[in-house]
């Protein structure tokens, strides 16, 4: 069992962790944390214990520069085809951190890993693509343990990425994370701050037996 302190630390950090763009402190992660984060991540569950996962680390400045241009165009063509105030909205919203984190980890997925019959995936294909991002998961919160931000970049087109590392056959790019150190982790995720949407309430999300039967809590408080 672990102790009350520990329990309550790794809900602190679920709690902390954000999706960072605007704080990174332009300094590298140092190699000995780089390393743990993606040990964490390597030590996610996977179906069939495929670990169909890789990491591709960029750290070279032209390289980080190069993709960001790249989701600079993606990020412009998204916002023109929004409506006049959804594009208000979303014009002072900063989407990446490429440059400034210094460190890129590109997740890959290979859908071919363990060979055709892989136990857990006969009826539930997907589940091989969940398993990669449960390990995008854990480096997330090992990285908010270790005092890091995370930022996870949509804004690409993925023959683009795929391209970028290298990827061949049916390994496909899942995302970038840009990493590095933070000046801060703010307390309201940026989608809220800046009215683009907020979150919805726990007791909305939770049904009891079938979907959209209310969950009423109950009290198991001792008398």
């Amino acid at each position: 069992m672990f102790s009350n302190e520990a329990r309550n630390a790794l809900y602190d950090i679920i709690r902390m962790r954000r999706d960072v763009r605007a704080e990174f402190a332009g300094d590298t992660v140092t190699e000995d944390v780089l390393w743990r984060i993606l040990a964490a991540a390597h030590h996610a569950p996977s179906v069939g214990n495929t670990q169909p996962w890789d990491f591709v680390v960029v750290q070279d400045e032209q390289r980080l520069e190069a993709f960001a241009e790249h989701v600079a165009g993606c990020r412009q063509a998204f916002a023109d085809s929004l409506p006049e105030d959804r594009r208000h909205t979303f014009d002072p919203i900063k989407v990446e951190g490429i440059v400034e984190s210094r460190t890129g980890i590109v997740v890959t997925y290979d859908p071919e890993r363990g060979g055709k019959h892989i136990l857990g995936r006969h009826t539930i294909d997907d589940s091989g693509l969940f398993s990669a991002v449960l390990a995008i998961q854990n480096l997330w919160l090992a990285a908010t343990a270790e005092g890091l931000g995370v930022g996870w970049v949509s804004f690409y087109d993925e023959p683009f990425l795929t391209e970028f590392i290298g990827a061949e056959g049916a390994v496909r790019p899942i995302a970038w994370l840009c990493v590095g150190p933070v000046t801060r982790l703010q307390e309201v995720p940026d989608l809220e701050r800046f009215g683009w949407r907020r979150g919805r309430p726990l007791t909305d999300a939770v049904h009891r037996d079938r979907f959209g039967d209310a969950y009423e809590q109950q009290d198991t408080a001792e008398a």
